[in-house]
């Protein structure tokens, strides 16, 4: 893996920042990217970029000549669909779903020309499940689900996979910051908030660890990775298993 490189975002903490550590010691040359400059400034051993990943334009300056490929730069927002702003539904589609798209679109040539790549979304068991007030982020990623599949199926040609990694919630600062928010949605304590909305529909009753989803992101870069693509892992402690 000394040779490969990867471009890492939403980097500064949570899932990407696990991405980012956990490649790195497989010898992975990664890039990290995130606008939260004090955030990857923790980061260790890896190459960081500080970047505004909703500002589509801009992403032609990130690197290029990259072999993996990790789309998890995300924000949520919880609110009934009659009271969603609809400029922060374009933000979030924007941020999850286009954004994505422009990075393989401008990795995809190197990777093609190398004849190894590998693309791994970091989507959420709300790619294939819904849940209510969370329209614009249940929309951006069942979007980054079709996307994948369509960059397996062109891709394989070339020696490219692409997987999405399904976890349930993630004891990420994403999560946490929802704790108020839907305490005031449904009208619950945070206490409560994550003991009958976040963790109910699951076996395992449990927050999932970033670490643990970085574990699987390492296997689908790994050697036993080829034929693995056009797949959605659920980390989901049994959520879809209803």
């Amino acid at each position: 893996m000394e040779t490969r490189r990867a471009l890492v975002t939403g980097a500064a903490s949570g899932i990407g920042a696990a991405c980012a550590r956990r490649l790195a010691a497989d010898g992975v040359q990664v890039v990290a990217v995130d606008y939260d400059a004090a955030g990857l400034e923790a980061l260790e051993g890896v190459q960081t970029v500080v970047a505004d990943l909703a500002d589509l334009e801009s992403l032609s300056d990130l690197p290029k000549d990259v072999d993996i490929l990790v789309n998890n730069a995300g924000v949520q927002q919880v609110a009934p669909l009659e009271q969603f702003p609809p400029e922060r539904f374009s933000y979030i589609v924007r941020l999850m779903l286009e954004s994505p798209f422009r990075l393989i679109r401008q990795t995809l040539p190197h990777m093609y020309g190398a004849g190894w790549g590998r693309v791994i979304n970091i989507s959420s068991v709300h790619g294939l499940r819904a849940s209510p007030f969370k329209a614009a982020y249940v929309a951006a990623k069942h979007g980054l689900e079709g996307l994948s599949k369509v960059v397996a199926l062109e891709g394989a040609p070339h020696g490219v996979t692409s997987n999405c990694v399904n976890p349930a919630y993630v004891r990420t600062p994403l999560v946490t910051a929802q704790l108020a928010d839907q305490a005031a949605t449904h009208g619950l304590t945070e206490s409560e908030v994550l003991e009958k909305v976040m963790l109910e529909p699951v076996a395992v009753k449990r927050l999932i660890e970033p670490d643990e989803v970085a574990e699987l992101v390492a296997l689908l870069c790994g050697p036993a990775s080829a034929s693995i693509t056009g797949s959605s892992f659920v980390l989901d402690g049994g959520w879809t298993a209803h």
